[in-house]
């Protein structure tokens, strides 16, 4: 078998033990458990790859330990064993997410070969992903492509190509260095207009007078040093996309004659009297709140409503964090044939600390660390050390990261804390409450509370009293 790691969960530490001595014969590492609250302690370590445990024990059984371990490592493959082995139980198994069902009295080769066939499994969806995100790059204008198989990214994805068909101008929302610009040209590869060209400005790198020239154009002596009429972004993008990045730090005057071009299809070159038709789909974005912007007066609410036809958001790395070893791999590939280096992956250490790493920069960041573990590297395999001091010890994120402000009332942050867990779980109040470490009952009792509008059981507590002297004036 190939090296991995099998989490072995019993009560009967007899089993346990003899369990955990098959695997290690068969050359995996192995990590025991005698109880579920221990399991899910193990659970998420990184190594582990399958969890091979009893379906009867006390406390949380098997049934319920492998829902949480879909919950929280819905990677790691599940094999249950039992010696109550039923139809009606198999199949509930394996509608909760099992990969086999193992009766006792256990057979050592029924039980390395289910192991070895999930970690099979495991290496198939590994390389599916990858071949995938091979694919997506090779079709992608100059070697960059938009790379991910996570649920935020896949729905992101599906709404992108269901709206890229149509002429309506799309508004792309999302954090800096997300990618913006690689969906408006997804947009523009699916759509009927990808034969045109792709035009990119960012508005926030050009001057006020510049932005407009560059947009809709000049006209000979309109002045100083014009000597020549030249065409603007909009007449050079004719017939194909028009992208407008940071769109949200556009003056209000280039506001004004950018509505007249969403309103009527035409623009006027500066210094200009006549008005020149233009066919262009155009694609903003921004990083900014817009609604707020309009709200203080800094952009105008008609053309918000002209961009906002279909808003697309572009998800933060922090949300899709099962995206960064394909990304990284991606990066890695680019960069290296780039500075002409033989690279075969990442150490293990190297990719938990990018897996575990908060990338407050998003994908941009990620792009960059890579870009320099690859330029440093002095081996085959990028190591840990390769990677910037800032990422190895930077602040760290999580697959199911809950960002709180520094001030935020306990009674909020529970609040918080719970709604989301029980979104991961799907509802399910028992297995959030196995995860948070309380009773169901305090989520029953709380959810009550804040169904009822009633307030908090926690004691408010008040400014500090002095203690009362005990020495008299």
């Amino acid at each position: 078998m190939t090296t991995a790691t099998v989490l072995v969960v019993d009560d009967d530490r007899a089993n346990l033990d003899s369990v955990s001595r098959i695997f290690q014969r068969e050359g995996l590492s192995t990590l025991s458990a005698s109880n579920g609250t221990e399991a899910l302690d193990l659970l998420r370590k990184p190594e582990v790859s399958v969890m091979v445990t009893d379906l009867m024990m006390p406390g949380m059984d098997g049934q319920e330990l492998l829902k949480a371990a879909r919950t929280i490592r819905p990677d790691v493959e599940v094999v249950l064993m039992t010696a109550y082995a039923t139809v009606e139980t198999a199949v509930a198994a394996m509608k909760d997410g099992a990969y086999d069902f193992i009766t006792k009295p256990l057979k050592r080769h029924a039980l390395v070969k289910a192991v070895q066939k999930a970690l099979e499994k495991q290496a198939l969806v590994a390389e599916n992903k990858s071949l995938k995100a091979k694919l997506a790059e090779i079709g992608a204008s100059g070697g960059k492509a938009m790379v991910g198989q996570s649920p935020a990214f896949r729905a992101m994805m599906d709404t992108l190509r269901q709206a890229a068909p149509s002429t309506a101008t799309i508004l792309l929302m999302g954090e800096s260095g997300t990618g913006k610009e690689l969906a408006a040209r997804a947009l523009h590869e699916h759509s009927p207009r990808s034969k045109g060209p792709f035009i990119a400005v960012n508005c926030a790198a050009l001057p006020e007078s510049i932005l407009e020239a560059e947009l809709f154009g000049v006209e000979r002596g309109a002045y100083t040093g014009a000597v020549a009429r030249r065409e603007g972004r909009f007449e050079r993008a004719s017939g194909g996309t028009l992208f407008l990045d940071e769109v949200g730090e556009m003056p209000l005057s280039a506001q004004v004659k950018l509505l007249r071009v969403l309103q009527e299809g035409e623009i006027e070159r500066l210094g200009g009297t006549q008005t020149v038709k233009v066919d262009v789909r155009l694609v903003a974005a921004t990083n900014k709140d817009l609604q707020k912007e309009v709200s203080e007066g800094r952009f105008r609410e008609d053309l918000y409503y002209r961009l906002n036809v279909v808003e697309i958001r572009v998800p933060a790395l922090a949300s899709r964090r099962e995206d960064i070893p394909l990304l990284a791999d991606s990066f890695l590939r680019r960069f290296a044939a780039k500075n002409g280096k033989t690279l075969r992956g990442f150490s293990e250490e190297a990719l938990r600390i990018l897996e575990n790493y908060a990338w407050p920069g998003n994908v941009r960041e990620l792009e960059h660390a890579v870009e320099r573990a690859v330029v440093l590297a002095r081996g085959e395999v990028l190591e840990a050390s390769d990677l910037p001091e800032s990422v190895r010890k930077g602040p760290l994120g999580s697959a199911g990261q809950l960002v709180i402000p520094i001030g935020t009332p306990m009674e909020e942050i529970e609040r918080r804390v719970i709604h989301e867990t029980l979104r991961h779980t799907k509802g399910d109040k028992t297995l959030a409450a196995r995860l948070l470490g309380i009773a169901a009952r305090t989520i029953y009792r709380k959810l009550e509370r804040e169904a009822s509008g009633a307030p908090s059981d926690r004691e408010p507590e008040g400014p500090d009293t002095p203690e009362p002297s005990s020495t008299p004036d």
